[in-house]
């Protein structure tokens, strides 16, 4: 029987067995009685502050959210909430390592793997805090506030203008001096990618957030971030937001199919999509800006950011060729040690400009089929949960749907990108997958249903 097993495995677990070592100290500590607030505050000031502060205080709010879930799972007699997401995880977790210790350069692999594992524990403590939906209310609404203003400073830059702190524009285009708005982040990709889940996120508020002054809020909010990523002229996240926008539209027709009379069952998604194409048909064809920057995605080395990624990319090959299974190891350290030995001199670069990429040079072909793993399965339990909200009218499954939506935005911008390592962006990417993840039922009731 699959269940006894199951639970014998887990009770022979000395990690397992951890959870709780110290909950009769829970029970007398005040302070432990209010956990889930401390931690719901402690993940608020970090979302609120990733924006607008350096990487280093980024790191020292990470190591304390990291410190506060080992303290709270140790007190925890529950051992609650050990989801299919939490063991591809752990699993993910157990790759980076093993590539940590056969890596070329293992001190800088090192510092990639704390960082990580701190990643981890940020997923882990806002999976469990996520349940109750008064704190995940709380979280992402902190998350939105500091976004808005994000987006407010960048639309400022569009309209009063901004200092450009890169080459970011082919200089032979005739964009060469647009202006790409970066906000406190420094960089129009980077800003592109933090927006997505914000407007994913934005959106779901619009139906959770019960009050007419809520919701044009919410309203609000979707319009300037939406505004803003435009603005950055960042062609990744323009790719990224077409598709957090396909998604969405079809989640909601998923949501609401069973109340449409059969002709909108059957011609609502075309009618949709098609008319969405239209208006970026003419959008294309009207604005200048937009259609250079279309077109320069099939330019191919003529553009000199495409030129730029593929050289990088060719050289990223050699160091997968050359480290196919458990790649350099984790962390950008160990990509600038490494990668020195293989690229072309005119072509510095901190990363591999591809998350898929990425993963293989630092963690190999294992590491990339974990990481997509990871990435069909919080998809698919999330689709599945979200009929189960569908069929109890839980409101709170917009959250959920956002959560998918940002999911498969960033996902997409990685293609091209990976400025979602920077710690802005790499804390929203396992901050949604733990609003996925803190839906589900416990492992227990996972493998209840397998059994029947």
């Amino acid at each position: 029987m699959l269940e006894p097993q199951s639970n014998r495995w887990l009770d022979a677990s000395y990690l397992y067995r951890s959870v709780g070592w110290f909950s009769a100290w829970k029970q007398g500590s005040w302070l432990l009685q209010w956990s889930e607030v401390i931690g719901a505050c402690l993940l608020s000031i970090l979302f609120l502050l990733a924006p607008v502060v350096s990487t280093g205080l980024i790191g020292v709010l990470l190591v304390a959210v990291a410190g506060y879930w080992f303290l709270v799972t140790v007190s925890d007699e529950s051992r609650w909430g050990i989801t299919p997401i939490h063991l591809l995880v752990f699993l993910y977790w157990c790759i980076a390592t093993i590539a940590t210790a056969f890596s070329p350069v293992k001190s800088a692999a090192v510092s990639g793997w704390v960082t990580l594992t701190l990643y981890l524990c940020l997923f882990a403590l806002a999976s469990r805090i996520l349940r109750s939906p008064r704190l995940s209310n709380w979280i992402i609404t902190s998350f939105l506030a500091i976004a808005l203003l994000v987006s407010c400073y960048g639309v400022r830059q569009e309209f009063f203008g901004v200092v450009q702190l890169a080459t970011w524009n082919d200089p032979n285009s005739a964009l060469a001096n647009d202006t790409r708005v970066y906000s406190y982040l420094g960089n129009p990709n980077l800003l592109g990618g933090y927006l997505l889940p914000a407007i994913a996120l934005s959106i779901a508020a619009i139906f959770v957030w019960q009050s007419w002054i809520q919701k044009t809020l919410a309203v609000i909010m979707v319009a300037i971030n939406s505004a803003c990523l435009y603005f950055t002229d960042s062609r990744g996240a323009w790719l990224a937001m077409a598709a957090l926008v396909a998604t969405v539209l079809l989640l909601f027709y998923y949501w609401w199919r069973q109340y449409l009379p059969r002709f909108w069952r059957i011609w609502l998604l075309p009618l949709v999509f098609g008319s969405l194409a239209g208006l970026l048909t003419v959008a294309i064809l009207s604005s200048e800006t937009l259609r250079l920057r279309f077109a320069s995605i099939f330019a191919g080395r003529k553009d000199s950011s495409n030129n730029f990624r593929i050289n990088v990319w060719e050289a990223v090959f050699k160091m997968i060729r050359d480290y196919p299974l458990t790649g350099i190891g984790p962390g950008h350290d160990a990509f600038n040690q490494v990668y020195p030995r293989y690229m072309n001199s005119r072509y510095p670069a901190l990363s591999a400009y591809s998350i898929y990429l990425e993963h293989l040079v630092e963690m190999g072909y294992f590491g990339l089929g974990c990481f997509l793993w990871l990435l069909f399965i919080t998809l698919s339990y999330g689709i599945r949960q979200l009929t189960s909200l569908r069929d109890r009218r839980d409101i709170s499954g917009f959250w959920l749907i956002g959560a998918i939506a940002a999911t498969v935005g960033l996902s997409i911008h990685g293609i091209v990108d990976t400025v979602w390592y920077r710690p802005q962006i790499s804390t929203l990417w396992w901050f949604v997958l733990a609003i996925v993840a803190s839906y589900y039922d416990n492992l227990t009731s996972v493998w209840r249903q397998v059994k029947s």
